[in-house]
C-alpha cells in the first residue's frame, strides 16, 4: 500500500513534466511554421479579411510567385481566382497544382475538385463531370455527388440526376422535392414527343418520390384535357387541394375552362368562391370577380369583392374594390378615384410578382425551378409571397 502511494507522488510530477513538454514542442513546430511564411502572406490575409479582394490577390501572386512551394497558398490564390471570375487563371493554377509530383493524396484529390469546379463556372461541363465522377470514389464523393447533380441539371440529364439525387440522400435531405421534379421535367420531354404512356409513368413516379408533388397533378391534368377528358383533368387538378391548395391558382384558369366545356360554368364559379372562403391567401381573387361580373353582373361582383375585402383586407383587394366603383361612380367623383386606383397599382406592383424565397429573385411568371439560384419549388404559388419554401 505504501509503496503504491509513493509511486503516484513519482508519476504525477511526471506525467505533468511530459504535458509541458509536448506543449512546448506544439508551440516551436506552430512558431517554426509561421515563421516559415513570408510577411506579405499575412499582408495579404490583412487584405482579404478587410474585404479587399483585388489587393490581397496582387499579394497572394506575388508571393506564389517567388514561393512556389506554399500549396495552400496557391490554392487560395487559385479559390480566389474563380471567385473574380478569372476562370482561366483559376483552371491553369489548378492544373499547375496537379501537374506537381510531390502532391499527397489528399491534396490532389482537393486540386482536382477545385479544377472541378473552375470548369462548371466556366461552363465546361463535360470536363467537371469526368473528374467529378472520378472523385466519386474518394474523399470527395459527396462533394463530388453535389456537384455533380448541379452539372445533370444544367445538362437537363435527368435520368442521371435522379440517380445522383438518390445516392445524396440522408436524414438532413431527402431530396423527395428535386427526385419527383426530375421525373416531372422527364414527364415533359415525354409529352414534347408525344409520348404520353411514358409520360404517365413518369408522373406517378414523380407522386411516388413526393406524393405532394402539385406540378405532377397539374401535369396530369393538362395530359386528360389534350386527351379530350375533361372530368378526368378537373379531378387530377381539384385533387391539388389535399397537396396544397395554394397551388391551385396556377391552375385555375384551364379548370375553370374544363367546367366551362362541360356546361358547368357556375359550378366552377362557386368552386372558386369557396375556395377563397375556406384559403384567404389563395391568389384568384382577380379570375373569381372576372367571372362574378361575366354570369353574375356588377352588382354581384361588387357585392363580393366588399365582403371580401372586409373578411381579408388586403391592398389588391382595396384595389379591386375602388376599380368596381370606379364603373359606377359619379361623375365629379371619377377623377380623385382615378388617382387612388392609379396609386394603389404602383403600391401593389410588388405584389403581382412571383418570389423565390431562397434568393429572392422576382418574376412576373411562375417558375418550379428559380432560374437565379436554381433550387426547385422556393417560389411561393401565392404572388407577393416570399415565404413558402417547402424544402
Amino acid at each position: 500500500m505504501v509503496d503504491s502511494q509513493y509511486w503516484w507522488l513519482i508519476a504525477f510530477p511526471a506525467f505533468f513534466a511530459l504535458g509541458w513538454l509536448a506543449a512546448r514542442i506544439d508551440i516551436k513546430h506552430v512558431l517554426s511554421e509561421t515563421r516559415s511564411l513570408p510577411a506579405a502572406y499575412f499582408k495579404g490575409l490583412n487584405y482579404l479579411l478587410n474585404g479587399e479582394t483585388n489587393r490581397a490577390v496582387e499579394v497572394y501572386v506575388e508571393v506564389a510567385r517567388h514561393h512556389v512551394e506554399t500549396v495552400e497558398l496557391q490554392f487560395t490564390l487559385g479559390h480566389l481566382f474563380r471567385r473574380r471570375g478569372e476562370l482561366e487563371r483559376a483552371i491553369r493554377m489548378h492544373q499547375k497544382l496537379l501537374a506537381r509530383p510531390e502532391l499527397n493524396v489528399a491534396q490532389r484529390q482537393q486540386a482536382q475538385f477545385e479544377l472541378a469546379q473552375d470548369f462548371m463556372a466556366a461552363g465546361l461541363f463535360d470536363r467537371a463531370e469526368a473528374i467529378l465522377t472520378e472523385l466519386q470514389h474518394t474523399d470527395y464523393a459527396r462533394q463530388a455527388r453535389t456537384e455533380l447533380l448541379g452539372v445533370y441539371q444544367q445538362e437537363k440529364a435527368w435520368r442521371k440526376a435522379i440517380e445522383i439525387a438518390q445516392q445524396l440522400r440522408d436524414d438532413s435531405h431527402t431530396y423527395q422535392h428535386e427526385i419527383a421534379q426530375f421525373h416531372c421535367e422527364l414527364a415533359e420531354q415525354a409529352i414534347a414527343r408525344s409520348q404520353p404512356d411514358d409520360a404517365r409513368v413518369e408522373l406517378e413516379a414523380a407522386l411516388t418520390a413526393n406524393r405532394q408533388c402539385a406540378r405532377a397533378r397539374s401535369l396530369q391534368g393538362e395530359m386528360a384535357i389534350q386527351a379530350g377528358e375533361a372530368a378526368i383533368a378537373i379531378e387530377c387538378w381539384l385533387a391539388i387541394e389535399t397537396q396544397d391548395p395554394h397551388y391551385l391558382a396556377l391552375i385555375a384558369r384551364p379548370l375553370l375552362a374544363a367546367y366551362d366545356g362541360m356546361n358547368r360554368a357556375e359550378e366552377g364559379t362557386r368552386l372558386m368562391v369557396r375556395l377563397l372562403s375556406q384559403y384567404p391567401d389563395l391568389d384568384v381573387l382577380d379570375l373569381t370577380y372576372e367571372r362574378l361580373m361575366t354570369q353574375k353582373g356588377m352588382d354581384d361582383a361588387y357585392a363580393f369583392v366588399r365582403e371580401r375585402l372586409r373578411s381579408h383586407p388586403t391592398m389588391p383587394g382595396l384595389r379591386r374594390v375602388l376599380e368596381t366603383h370606379l364603373l359606377v361612380a359619379p361623375d365629379d367623383q371619377k377623377a380623385d378615384l382615378e388617382i387612388i386606383v392609379k396609386l394603389l397599382n404602383e403600391a401593389t406592383r410588388e405584389q403581382s410578382m412571383y418570389y423565390c424565397s431562397h434568393c429572392g429573385f422576382k418574376a412576373r411568371q411562375y417558375f418550379w425551378h428559380c432560374p437565379a439560384c436554381t433550387e426547385w419549388e422556393t417560389f411561393a404559388p401565392v404572388r407577393g409571397q416570399r415565404s413558402r419554401n417547402p424544402q
